[in-house]
Protein backbone atom coordinates (compact mmCIF):
# COMPACT_ATOMS: atom_id res chain seq x y z
CA UNK A 1 0.00 0.00 0.00
CA UNK A 2 3.38 2.46 1.12
CA UNK A 3 4.30 1.59 -2.41
CA UNK A 4 1.07 2.61 -4.47
CA UNK A 5 0.74 5.61 -2.53
CA UNK A 6 4.18 6.68 -3.11
CA UNK A 7 3.50 5.97 -6.99
CA UNK A 8 0.05 8.20 -6.69
CA UNK A 9 1.73 11.15 -5.60
CA UNK A 10 4.87 10.95 -7.51
CA UNK A 11 2.07 11.01 -10.62
CA UNK A 12 0.34 13.77 -9.08
CA UNK A 13 3.62 16.04 -8.63
CA UNK A 14 4.71 15.05 -11.89
CA UNK A 15 1.05 16.80 -13.32
CA UNK A 16 1.32 19.73 -11.00
CA UNK A 17 4.92 20.17 -12.40
CA UNK A 18 4.26 20.26 -15.99
CA UNK A 19 0.86 22.36 -15.40
CA UNK A 20 2.59 25.23 -14.77
CA UNK A 21 3.44 25.68 -18.28
CA UNK A 22 0.42 24.62 -19.81
CA UNK A 23 -1.70 26.82 -21.88
CA UNK A 24 -5.12 26.64 -23.10
CA UNK A 25 -5.32 27.59 -26.90
CA UNK A 26 -8.16 28.98 -28.31
CA UNK A 27 -8.06 28.55 -32.52
CA UNK A 28 -10.64 27.25 -33.81
CA UNK A 29 -14.33 27.62 -33.14
CA UNK A 30 -15.87 25.54 -30.00
CA UNK A 31 -13.28 23.30 -28.44
CA UNK A 32 -10.12 24.82 -27.79
CA UNK A 33 -6.53 22.43 -26.95
CA UNK A 34 -3.76 22.90 -25.16
CA UNK A 35 -0.16 24.29 -25.60
CA UNK A 36 3.37 24.04 -24.10
CA UNK A 37 5.25 27.21 -22.81
CA UNK A 38 8.33 25.66 -24.54
CA UNK A 39 10.56 28.56 -24.42
CA UNK A 40 10.05 32.43 -23.18
CA UNK A 41 7.37 33.52 -25.19
CA UNK A 42 7.34 30.60 -27.73
CA UNK A 43 4.06 28.29 -27.23
CA UNK A 44 3.36 24.68 -29.25
CA UNK A 45 0.47 22.82 -29.47
CA UNK A 46 -1.28 20.40 -32.50
CA UNK A 47 -1.33 22.46 -35.70
CA UNK A 48 -4.58 20.90 -36.16
CA UNK A 49 -6.28 22.51 -33.73
CA UNK A 50 -5.41 25.70 -34.98
CA UNK A 51 -7.02 26.92 -38.16
CA UNK A 52 -6.03 30.42 -38.30
CA UNK A 53 -2.27 32.39 -38.58
CA UNK A 54 -3.45 34.97 -35.97
CA UNK A 55 -6.42 36.36 -33.83
CA UNK A 56 -5.65 33.67 -31.24
CA UNK A 57 -5.94 33.76 -27.45
CA UNK A 58 -4.26 31.71 -24.96
CA UNK A 59 -4.80 31.68 -21.60
CA UNK A 60 -2.17 30.75 -18.88
CA UNK A 61 -2.30 28.29 -15.90
CA UNK A 62 -3.38 31.35 -13.64
CA UNK A 63 -6.10 32.60 -15.99
CA UNK A 64 -4.38 35.51 -17.64
CA UNK A 65 -5.42 35.72 -21.43
CA UNK A 66 -2.92 37.19 -24.31
CA UNK A 67 -2.94 37.20 -28.18
CA UNK A 68 -1.05 34.55 -30.18
CA UNK A 69 0.17 34.18 -33.59
CA UNK A 70 1.45 31.29 -35.52
CA UNK A 71 5.29 31.69 -36.46
CA UNK A 72 5.68 28.42 -37.73
CA UNK A 73 3.85 24.78 -38.52
CA UNK A 74 4.39 21.51 -39.77
CA UNK A 75 1.06 19.73 -40.70
CA UNK A 76 3.02 16.60 -41.66
CA UNK A 77 3.69 16.25 -37.46
CA UNK A 78 0.58 18.25 -36.39
CA UNK A 79 3.11 21.23 -34.88
CA UNK A 80 2.49 24.60 -34.65
CA UNK A 81 4.73 27.29 -32.92
CA UNK A 82 3.00 30.34 -31.62
CA UNK A 83 4.25 33.39 -30.09
CA UNK A 84 2.61 35.04 -27.86
CA UNK A 85 3.86 37.97 -24.51
CA UNK A 86 4.33 35.14 -22.46
CA UNK A 87 7.71 35.15 -21.43
CA UNK A 88 7.73 35.96 -17.72
CA UNK A 89 5.36 32.37 -17.11
CA UNK A 90 6.84 28.98 -16.25
CA UNK A 91 8.29 27.18 -18.90
CA UNK A 92 8.53 23.73 -19.12
CA UNK A 93 10.99 21.30 -18.43
CA UNK A 94 12.00 19.16 -21.47
CA UNK A 95 13.15 16.03 -20.70
CA UNK A 96 15.27 13.12 -22.71
CA UNK A 97 13.13 11.70 -25.44
CA UNK A 98 15.74 9.21 -26.87
CA UNK A 99 15.27 8.24 -22.98
CA UNK A 100 11.56 6.88 -23.41
CA UNK A 101 11.06 3.32 -24.22
CA UNK A 102 7.81 1.28 -25.04
CA UNK A 103 6.11 0.46 -21.41
CA UNK A 104 7.28 3.40 -19.82
CA UNK A 105 4.91 4.92 -17.38
CA UNK A 106 3.56 8.42 -18.93
CA UNK A 107 0.87 11.15 -18.65
CA UNK A 108 -0.75 13.02 -20.83
CA UNK A 109 -1.79 16.34 -19.35
CA UNK A 110 -4.08 18.84 -20.08
CA UNK A 111 -4.83 22.81 -19.58
CA UNK A 112 -6.82 22.75 -16.22
CA UNK A 113 -4.92 20.85 -15.12
CA UNK A 114 -6.16 17.76 -16.71
CA UNK A 115 -4.52 14.32 -16.59
CA UNK A 116 -4.59 10.73 -18.46
CA UNK A 117 -2.49 8.01 -17.09
CA UNK A 118 -0.75 4.99 -19.04
CA UNK A 119 2.48 3.55 -21.17
CA UNK A 120 3.63 3.63 -24.24
CA UNK A 121 2.79 1.10 -26.11
CA UNK A 122 4.74 1.29 -29.16
CA UNK A 123 7.79 3.81 -31.05
CA UNK A 124 7.50 4.33 -34.87
CA UNK A 125 5.81 1.68 -37.15
CA UNK A 126 5.63 -1.82 -36.70
CA UNK A 127 9.78 -2.23 -37.66
CA UNK A 128 11.59 -3.08 -34.95
CA UNK A 129 14.24 -0.36 -36.51
CA UNK A 130 13.56 2.93 -34.18
CA UNK A 131 14.60 6.02 -36.55
CA UNK A 132 15.29 9.33 -34.90
CA UNK A 133 11.76 11.52 -34.65
CA UNK A 134 9.49 8.26 -34.43
CA UNK A 135 6.26 9.24 -32.74
CA UNK A 136 5.12 7.30 -30.02
CA UNK A 137 2.20 5.23 -29.32
CA UNK A 138 0.47 5.92 -26.25
CA UNK A 139 -1.95 3.10 -24.26
CA UNK A 140 -4.19 6.13 -22.45
CA UNK A 141 -6.81 8.64 -23.32
CA UNK A 142 -6.49 11.63 -24.75
CA UNK A 143 -9.47 13.68 -24.22
CA UNK A 144 -11.22 16.11 -25.87
CA UNK A 145 -8.69 19.70 -25.85
CA UNK A 146 -5.66 17.01 -24.39
CA UNK A 147 -4.49 17.99 -28.19
CA UNK A 148 -1.38 20.14 -28.37
CA UNK A 149 -0.60 18.96 -24.54
CA UNK A 150 2.71 17.38 -22.84
CA UNK A 151 3.27 13.69 -22.91
CA UNK A 152 5.24 13.52 -19.01
CA UNK A 153 7.54 11.39 -17.91
CA UNK A 154 6.97 10.34 -13.84
CA UNK A 155 10.02 13.01 -13.03
CA UNK A 156 7.20 15.43 -14.42
CA UNK A 157 9.32 16.44 -17.37
CA UNK A 158 7.93 16.82 -21.05
CA UNK A 159 8.92 14.09 -23.30
CA UNK A 160 6.53 14.52 -26.19
CA UNK A 161 3.60 16.40 -27.53
CA UNK A 162 0.04 14.64 -27.87
CA UNK A 163 -1.74 14.66 -30.43
CA UNK A 164 -4.70 12.78 -31.96
CA UNK A 165 -4.99 14.69 -34.92
CA UNK A 166 -1.75 13.23 -37.09
CA UNK A 167 -3.75 9.37 -36.68
CA UNK A 168 -7.23 8.31 -36.95
CA UNK A 169 -6.34 4.89 -35.29
CA UNK A 170 -3.51 5.96 -32.51
CA UNK A 171 -2.77 7.93 -30.33
CA UNK A 172 0.22 9.70 -30.24
CA UNK A 173 2.97 11.57 -29.05
CA UNK A 174 5.30 13.71 -31.15
CA UNK A 175 9.11 13.33 -29.03
CA UNK A 176 10.33 16.43 -27.58
CA UNK A 177 13.40 16.06 -29.52
CA UNK A 178 11.48 16.78 -32.73
CA UNK A 179 9.40 19.60 -31.18
CA UNK A 180 12.48 21.33 -30.01
CA UNK A 181 14.30 21.39 -33.08
CA UNK A 182 10.74 22.94 -34.86
CA UNK A 183 10.54 25.41 -32.35
CA UNK A 184 14.19 26.39 -33.18
CA UNK A 185 13.31 26.70 -36.66
CA UNK A 186 10.14 28.37 -35.95
CA UNK A 187 12.76 31.40 -33.64
CA UNK A 188 15.38 31.07 -36.57
CA UNK A 189 13.64 31.47 -39.59
CA UNK A 190 9.93 32.90 -39.04
CA UNK A 191 8.74 29.06 -40.29
CA UNK A 192 8.90 25.49 -39.99
CA UNK A 193 11.06 24.09 -42.91
CA UNK A 194 9.37 20.36 -44.16
CA UNK A 195 10.78 17.85 -46.69
CA UNK A 196 8.45 16.40 -48.74
CA UNK A 197 8.34 14.00 -51.48
CA UNK A 198 4.99 14.48 -53.11
CA UNK A 199 3.53 11.27 -52.75
CA UNK A 200 0.43 10.14 -51.48
CA UNK A 201 0.82 6.14 -49.47
CA UNK A 202 -1.69 4.04 -47.66
CA UNK A 203 -0.39 0.58 -45.61
CA UNK A 204 -0.38 -2.53 -47.50
CA UNK A 205 0.59 -6.17 -46.27
CA UNK A 206 3.89 -7.49 -48.31
CA UNK A 207 4.82 -11.34 -48.68
CA UNK A 208 7.89 -11.91 -49.97
CA UNK A 209 9.46 -15.54 -50.73
CA UNK A 210 11.57 -16.70 -47.86
CA UNK A 211 10.68 -13.85 -45.74
CA UNK A 212 7.74 -13.45 -43.10
CA UNK A 213 4.99 -11.01 -44.26
CA UNK A 214 5.70 -7.64 -43.30
CA UNK A 215 3.82 -4.18 -43.73
CA UNK A 216 5.13 -1.15 -45.97
CA UNK A 217 3.41 1.15 -47.86
CA UNK A 218 2.06 1.24 -51.54
CA UNK A 219 2.00 4.93 -53.36
CA UNK A 220 -1.47 5.34 -54.25
CA UNK A 221 -0.92 9.24 -55.65
CA UNK A 222 1.66 11.36 -57.24
CA UNK A 223 1.84 15.52 -57.60
CA UNK A 224 2.82 16.23 -61.06
CA UNK A 225 6.13 17.54 -60.78
CA UNK A 226 7.24 16.61 -56.81
CA UNK A 227 10.17 14.66 -56.06
CA UNK A 228 8.63 11.22 -55.85
CA UNK A 229 7.13 12.09 -59.52
CA UNK A 230 11.00 11.76 -60.82
CA UNK A 231 11.38 8.20 -59.72
CA UNK A 232 8.36 6.96 -58.39
CA UNK A 233 5.15 5.43 -60.07
CA UNK A 234 1.81 4.54 -58.64
CA UNK A 235 1.48 1.35 -57.00
CA UNK A 236 5.28 0.85 -56.14
CA UNK A 237 5.53 -0.30 -52.47
CA UNK A 238 7.81 1.48 -50.64
CA UNK A 239 10.23 -0.73 -47.95
CA UNK A 240 12.22 1.72 -47.31
CA UNK A 241 14.33 5.09 -47.42
CA UNK A 242 17.48 5.33 -46.75
CA UNK A 243 17.75 1.70 -44.53
CA UNK A 244 14.71 2.65 -43.06
CA UNK A 245 11.90 0.42 -42.82
CA UNK A 246 8.95 1.99 -43.86
CA UNK A 247 5.86 0.20 -42.49
CA UNK A 248 3.20 3.21 -42.09
CA UNK A 249 3.20 6.52 -43.59
CA UNK A 250 4.07 7.68 -40.15
CA UNK A 251 7.29 6.21 -40.77
CA UNK A 252 7.41 7.98 -43.87
CA UNK A 253 6.95 11.23 -42.63
CA UNK A 254 9.43 10.87 -40.24
CA UNK A 255 12.35 10.09 -42.31
CA UNK A 256 11.30 13.31 -44.35
CA UNK A 257 13.28 15.55 -41.86
CA UNK A 258 14.23 18.93 -42.55
CA UNK A 259 17.72 18.69 -42.64
CA UNK A 260 17.43 16.29 -45.46
CA UNK A 261 16.01 19.12 -47.69
CA UNK A 262 18.20 19.12 -51.07
CA UNK A 263 19.78 15.64 -50.12
CA UNK A 264 19.34 12.56 -52.41
CA UNK A 265 18.08 9.62 -51.18
CA UNK A 266 17.72 5.68 -52.10
CA UNK A 267 14.11 4.22 -51.80
CA UNK A 268 13.86 0.27 -52.26
CA UNK A 269 10.70 -0.35 -53.92
CA UNK A 270 8.63 -3.30 -55.16
CA UNK A 271 7.75 -2.53 -58.79
CA UNK A 272 5.89 -5.64 -61.11
CA UNK A 273 6.88 -8.20 -58.27
CA UNK A 274 10.67 -7.05 -58.07
CA UNK A 275 13.09 -5.47 -55.78
CA UNK A 276 14.83 -1.87 -56.92
CA UNK A 277 15.92 1.40 -55.41
CA UNK A 278 15.21 4.46 -56.95
CA UNK A 279 17.65 7.81 -55.92
CA UNK A 280 15.48 10.97 -55.25
CA UNK A 281 16.17 14.54 -53.90
CA UNK A 282 13.73 15.66 -50.91
CA UNK A 283 12.06 18.76 -51.47
CA UNK A 284 10.78 21.09 -50.02
CA UNK A 285 6.95 20.94 -49.06
CA UNK A 286 4.26 24.16 -49.00
CA UNK A 287 1.32 21.80 -49.09
CA UNK A 288 -0.14 18.74 -49.64
CA UNK A 289 1.57 15.21 -49.54
CA UNK A 290 4.29 14.00 -47.84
Amino acid sequence: MDALLALSDQLATAVQQAGRALFAVHGRPGAGSTGIHWRPGLIVTASHTVQAEDDLTVIGPDGRSAPATVIGRDAAVDLAVLKAAVADMAVAEVGDSDAVRVGHMVLAVGAGPRASWGIVSAIGGTSSRRSEGDAFSLDLTLYPGFSGGPLVDLRGSVVGLNTSGASRHRQLAIPAKTVGRAVDAAARHGRIPQAYLGVGTQPVRVRREGEPTRTAVIVIDLQPGSPAAAGLLVGDIILSVEGTSIADPLDLRAVLRPERIGQRVRVSVIRAGRVLDVDLTIGERTGGAP
